[in-house]
């Protein structure tokens, strides 16, 4: 599967962004989804992952309660809408692919978005 991130940008802080993962390659739907990123000098994070079917959905603590991912199976992407966002927000973003049979194996990785959250 190919993944593809959009949505990144500059924000003020408290601003919102919606991240987007286009995929492509084979079936959407049999493969959990994440999100993930890395700040300059840091290492790389998890942010929030959803199940095949939507049905299931974690999040770190860091971003909980400010931070939604969803999915949509028909259009082969999976989003993440980033509300309230913090200048420690900042980093380039990741979305993953782990095959529904092996949770949490993140196999497949997009090639990143840059969020920029000014203070």
């Amino acid at each position: 599967v190919q993944l593809v991130e959009s949505g990144g940008g500059l924000v003020q802080a408290g601003g919102s962004l919606r991240l987007s993962c286009a995929a492509s390659g084979r079936s959407f739907s049999v493969y959990d989804m994440g999100w993930f990123r890395q700040a300059l000098g840091k290492e790389r994070e998890f942010v929030a992952s959803i199940g095949w079917s939507g049905g299931f959905t974690y999040y770190a603590d860091s971003v909980k309660g400010r931070f939604t991912i969803s999915r949509d199976n028909a259009k082969n992407t999976v989003y993440l809408q980033m509300n309230s966002l913090k200048p420690e927000d900042t980093a380039i973003y990741y979305c993953a692919a782990s095959p529904a049979a092996t949770p949490m194996v993140y196999g497949y990785w997009g090639q990143g978005t840059l969020v920029t959250v000014s203070s």
